[in-house]
């Protein structure tokens, strides 16, 4: 059994909206702040958060759209998220407001700290880690990344996982070795996984103008180019993200 909550917070001069889920009893326990995806904080990300309290983790799902969703209208995603990627100093704030807030979640455990980021939501946690936040763990799956430069990760002590498609566009295979080798260059532990033939937001199952779900891989939504559903390829990353988690901050069990 697991309690979820929503939690209102004000950052970028919006309300943020976002999604706490924590196992039974008082904690403390091993902590993870996760970054949605461009789109929005959605049921999928949510999901992620439950998942990790079922595995005794307490999770949120932070929010960095003010509660709103860009399913559907990829000009307003891109109009609201190109700048806000184009702005290192607005991601760290908008980071460091969500982090403040699970922090102060009674059982949060700051020694046990790790984070998670979904595309855009991979730029913010990014930037947040290089702040000096002690992150045991960073896992990113389909990220935005940053520049590949060495000196920005030297301070940096967590294990970094990157997970992306071989056939994704916007976060291709030559970029994550780029990162890689920066994070080599820097002493940082990393690993990456390439999911061959999985593209763009590889996790987010088709669904239709209603909501409900789709058959097939294929958006019927309108989408930025290059995304497509892999159902083999979506349990596959998430075990490996629940696998570092457990390496590095621990709990008994990581059934998925």
């Amino acid at each position: 059994m697991i309690t979820t909550r929503e939690i209102a917070y004000g950052a970028d001069g919006l309300t943020m909206i976002a999604h706490l889920a924590r196992p039974q009893g008082d904690g403390p326990w091993p902590t993870v702040l996760i970054g949605h995806d461009g789109i929005g904080l959605d049921d999928y990300q949510r999901g992620r958060a439950d998942d990790l309290a079922t595995h005794g983790y307490l999770a949120m799902a932070m929010d960095y759209h003010g509660g709103k969703s860009f399913f559907g209208d990829p000009e307003g995603m891109l109009a609201r998220v190109l700048p806000l990627i184009a702005d290192t100093d607005r991601m760290q704030t908008i980071g460091r407001a969500a982090l403040d807030v699970l922090l102060a979640v009674p059982g949060a455990d700051s020694t046990r700290l790790c984070t998670l980021g979904y595309g855009a939501g991979g730029s913010i946690v990014l930037q947040l880690a290089t702040t000096g936040v002690p992150f045991r763990a960073v896992a990113l799956v389909h990220p935005g990344l940053p520049p590949a430069r060495a000196e920005d990760w030297t301070d940096v002590t967590g294990t970094f996982l990157l997970c992306t498609g071989s056939e994704d566009p916007l976060c291709t295979p030559q970029q994550l070795f780029a990162f890689g080798s920066a994070l080599q260059a820097a002493g940082v532990d990393w690993r990456m996984n390439v999911y061959g033939g999985a593209k763009h937001a590889f996790w987010a199952h088709p669904t239709n103008r209603d909501g409900s779900s789709a058959e097939g891989t294929t958006h019927t939504q309108a989408t930025v180019p290059g995304v497509g559903y892999h159902p083999a390829h979506t349990p596959r990353a998430w075990r490996a993200v629940l696998d570092l988690l457990h390496e590095t901050v621990g709990t008994s069990s990581i059934g998925v």
